[in-house]
């Protein structure tokens, strides 16, 4: 992993289109060049991270990149509470049993972006329930509480835009168990720098209000002793919250939620007006490789070679080289119009995409039941109709009516129905073996 200047940090973030807002003294303190450790915090509500979780992701990836040490904190405690930002209702409270399984999981990830390693920049992970379990309400209410005043939380957003629908006890103090954890970091491990997206602002400096108010200072008092650093939030060109399928649904890091091939491809489909943003979000390729992407891109449209750049270095390091590597097969071949006719490449396609199996039954009752098995459609009468507009091939070859022969089987096992550019269901016949 590249170590370089801290001071390069803020820079290297505005070019990337990641810096929202920092508080002041932050660039002065890492003009310095002394290593700086900053935490982002992760709610361990589910056992996977989300495509929405990437910029923070990242955002501790060039902390580390540029000589800071980045620590992950989740949520242990607070996930048992749960933060209102960004939501319209309480969320579900949690066990510590799940919690610990959640934290396994998110961890396992992070370990694609971050170096563990030995090293005075090496990632930690730590959960605030270390901290936070055993603490006495009395004892809470003394060292913390006492520092905010009730305006001071109703003033914050997070708080504000809940306050109509209700706001809970519990959540409503999130903030001050935030405040803690920052103060707890900033005491125990000398953790300077709080990091998150911009919903998060009012937690963030809420931190820094309970750092100022009970730090020893021992250095120059005009000196900030903590900073807070702020993301934009992600956001695609029609204004949505970016990180969903088209169908409303999470792209997640998890292959057992979305498999390697889809999150590949949901990378691949991003509009040309989101591609150039997520190259510099997305990858850690410099200002040349991208401007070069960008050119290509330009003239050549219709290759989507910014796309598939950002597609596959982003799958390589979630999912891994050769995850990748099939993902980048099977979408060509999904998407070319060339006929395939190679076993190993069908099997690879059978095992990402809709695969099923089909009987010798199915063959011999003809194109129309043969579609309806496949499942791309769910009557005869809409088989039939697909097939009269032409809308059905199999293993390339275009079905012109109901009575057609269903083509012969690739290696005696495969066949490939689509049905327009994007519908594609292989077949396997049954009795034929396994997948290979």
């Amino acid at each position: 992993m590249t170590t370089r200047d801290p001071g390069g940090l803020l820079a290297e973030l505005r070019w990337r289109g990641m810096f929202h807002d920092a508080t002041p003294g932050l660039e002065a303190r890492l003009a310095t060049g002394r290593p700086i450790a900053g935490y982002i915090g992760f709610d361990p509500s589910g056992s996977s991270l989300h495509v929405g979780h990437l910029v923070p992701v990242f955002g501790l990836l060039h902390l580390q990149r540029f000589g800071g040490r980045p620590l992950a904190l989740v949520g242990g405690a607070t996930g048992m509470i749960g933060d209102p930002s960004g939501t319209s209702a309480e969320r579900n409270l949690l066990d510590r049993d799940t919690i610990a399984a959640n934290v396994a999981g998110i961890r396992s990830q992070l370990e694609r972006f971050l170096d563990f390693s030995a090293g005075s920049s090496a990632a930690l992970m730590v959960n605030n329930l270390d901290w936070l379990g055993e603490v006495r309400v009395l004892d809470f209410l003394r060292d913390v509480g006492k520092h905010f005043t009730v305006p001071y939380m109703l003033d914050k957003e997070s708080v504000r835009t809940r306050l109509d629908g209700g706001l809970s006890f519990t959540e409503f103090s999130y903030m001050l168990l935030q405040a803690a954890d920052f103060a707890h970091l900033h005491r125990e491990m000398g953790v300077e720098l709080q990091m998150g997206g911009a919903d998060q602002w009012g937690n963030i400096t809420a931190g820094l209000e309970l750092i100022r108010r009970t730090a020893a200072r021992v250095d120059d008092e005009a000196a900030p002793a903590a900073f807070a650093l702020s993301y934009p939030l992600l956001l695609d060109s029609s204004g949505r919250k970016f990180g969903k399928t088209a169908a409303g649904t999470a792209v997640w890091l998890d292959p057992a939620r979305t498999s390697p091939y889809a999150f590949y491809q949901f990378f691949i489909d991003v509009p040309d007006a989101d591609v150039d943003r997520l190259l510099r979000l997305f990858t850690i390729l410099d200002r040349t490789e991208i401007e070069a992407l960008q050119v290509e891109q330009e003239v050549h449209p219709e290759r989507r070679p910014a796309q598939r750049a950002l597609a596959l270095e982003l799958t390589t390091r979630v999912h891994g080289s050769s995850e990748a590597e099939r993902a980048v097969t099977v979408s060509r071949a999904a998407f070319d119009s060339a006929p395939i006719r190679d076993p190993a490449v069908l099997a690879a396609m059978y095992e990402v995409l809709d695969g099923h199996e089909l009987t010798a039954d199915d063959v011999a009752g003809g194109p129309i039941r043969v579609l309806v098995a496949s499942g791309l459609v769910t009557s005869n009468g809409e088989a039939r109709r697909t097939i009269a507009q032409g809308g059905l091939s199999i293993n390339g070859v275009r079905i012109a009516g109901p009575d057609d022969a269903v083509p012969e089987a690739i290696a005696g096992r495969w066949l490939l129905l689509r049905v327009g550019r994007k519908r594609i269901v292989v077949g396997r016949l049954a009795g034929s073996g396994s997948v290979s």
